[in-house]
This record gives structure tokens, C-alpha cells and sequence, in this order.
């Protein structure tokens, strides 16, 4: 779809939207305190939102001197799903994290800090460039398993996001095979040294689909197999998450599900895969 409006008009239209249903209630202080800009453009853009952009959508009240939505309020710059307004708190919360007397508002909202995973940029770059220019890197990249310095070759395709680390999915000639590797152990810059001749579609983990099944435990009561279920938005008591073969084991992570416990508690992953015989294939050895 082709939005007849600048990208940072769009941004102020969104934050419009997502405060006005999901906290009830917009004024323009949220735009001043969001995108540092005057009372004059935030009424300005306000107002632009509501007869241009979404007429009808928030009524003013008077008494609480502010917008809510109308009862046939309809998303027209957003989806109106919860993800977007928790997406945009955690935005909020990386940037004040970094710029501690910045005021983006969302007061009231929080989350759990995570380890920052320290990334060298002159790490970073080349790395980058390479997948964009389908080049070969000679790197020092040293693992738990194999902590001495250990030299190597890898071409490098795609930046990947575990859930809670950075990797880079590469070939890796050593082992004649597409493996990811952790951002955070390179311990030397790369060196370019030409031009690779494997192609991004020889990477077939990366390129295969897969569907992973997710249910309940059933060893729990019915009323608690209703609870996870909800909990993870099943449907019929499944929930199916399309993933590409090479992240397969990381979305188990994520989910934590370890395929190795076979006894665990049914309260401690309370969900199990269902369809394990067709995803084993892919998980790491």
C-alpha cells in the first residue's frame, strides 16, 4: 500500500493511534514529549489526523481534556494489535536506557533489563558488507566448545536474532556446511579475501519452512491445559509457528521447550511439541 504522507507524519499518525486505544486517552503533550516538537505542530498534526487521515475515529472529551476513541473507532494506520503498542514501549525503553533524561512518556510501563551481548562495530561491518556483496571473510572465531583461537573461512549471508543473541548465518569451509555463528565471539576484525562462489540458495536450512506444533502438556488437568492454551493463543489446542528450518532450534529456546528433557515436570515447560518426528531433522546435534 502507498501512504500519501512522509514517513516521520506517519510515525506521529501511529503514536496517535496506538495511545488513543490502548491508554483511552490522547493529548498533545504525548506528540511534544515523543517527537520533541512544539504544541503548534502537535495540535497541528492532531487535527491533520482527524479530518484527512481517520475522520471519526476519537471524540474529544472535555471533562479529562483529551481524545479517546470514538465507539466506531477503525485502525487505519496501525492494525490495532497489542504488539504494536508493547513494540512501542519496548522502543521507549531502549532509548532511555541509552539517554537516561529523555522523556518519551509511558511512565507506567517497564521491563526486565537483559545482558547487553557487547557486538564490536568494526566486528559488525564487514560482516555486514559481506552479506550484501557475497564476499569471503577469513575470521577468528572461538566457541565455548573450541575456546582456543581458531582461524577460518565463512561467507556470510543473513543477520540473524536468536531471541536473545545476534548471530550471523555463514558457510563455513572448514566444515563444508552453512553454520550460524555468535556475534560476540569473533575476537579479530574479518579480512575480506574475495569474492564467494556459494549462493545464498545452496542454504537450503534457510530456505525450508517448517511448522511446529505446540500443545499443552497433557499430562496437566483439563483447567490447566485451558490456562497454557490460553496463555500462547492456541487454537483447538494447538498453536503452529511457521519458522525457517535453520531457526528451529533457537524458536525452542525461545519457547523454552528442551527436546532433550523427556520427564520434565508437566508445570515446568507446560507445552510440548506435537509434531517432534517432523522437526527433529533440524535441530542441532
Amino acid at each position: 500500500m502507498k501512504w500519501p504522507f512522509r514517513y516521520d507524519l506517519l510515525q506521529r499518525y501511529r503514536l496517535i493511534e496506538i495511545v488513543a486505544v490502548w491508554e483511552g486517552k490522547l493529548n498533545a503533550g504525548h506528540l511534544i514529549e515523543h517527537f520533541g516538537i512544539g504544541r503548534q505542530q502537535a495540535s497541528k498534526d492532531i487535527n491533520k489526523y482527524l479530518h484527512d487521515v481517520a475522520p471519526g475515529n476519537l471524540v474529544y472529551n472535555s471533562s479529562s481534556k483529551g481524545y479517546e476513541p470514538s465507539g466506531t473507532f477503525k485502525p487505519v494506520v496501525t492494525t490495532g494489535s497489542v504488539d504494536e503498542y508493547l513494540q512501542l514501549v519496548q522502543r521507549n525503553s531502549d532509548l532511555m536506557s541509552t539517554f537516561e533524561n529523555l522523556v518519551l512518556g509511558f511512565n507506567h510501563t517497564t521491563r526486565v533489563p537483559l545482558p547487553s551481548f557487547h557486538i564490536k562495530p568494526e566486528i559488525l561491518r564487514p560482516i555486514i558488507k559481506a552479506c550484501r556483496l557475497n564476499e569471503r571473510l577469513e575470521v577468528d572465531y572461538r566457541s565455548v566448545n573450541s575456546p582456543n583461537k581458531d582461524g577460518r573461512i565463512i561467507a556470510p549471508h543473513a543477520i540473524v536474532h536468536s531471541g536473545m543473541r545476534w548471530h550471523v548465518r555463514a558457510y563455513c569451509e572448514k566444515n563444508q556446511e552453512f553454520r550460524d555463528f555468535v556475534l560476540t565471539r569473533f575476537f579479530a576484525v574479518p579480512e575480506v579475501i574475495g569474492k564467494s562462489n556459494i549462493a545464498v540458495n545452496d542454504d537450503s536450512y534457510w530456505h525450508t519452512k517448517v511448522n511446529v506444533c505446540f500443545k499443552p502438556d497433557p499430562r496437566l488437568s483439563v483447567e490447566q491445559q485451558e490456562v497454557v492454551a490460553n496463555d500462547y493463543g492456541m487454537k483447538d489446542g494447538m498453536l503452529i509457528v511457521t519458522v525457517r528450518a535453520a531457526l528451529v532450534h533457537y524458536l525452542l529456546q525461545m519457547m523454552k521447550v528442551d527436546p532433550n528433557i523427556l520427564h520434565a515436570k508437566p508445570t515446568a515447560q507446560q507445552i510440548i511439541i506435537d509434531n517432534m518426528a517432523a522437526i527433529e531433522k533440524w535441530l542441532f546435534k
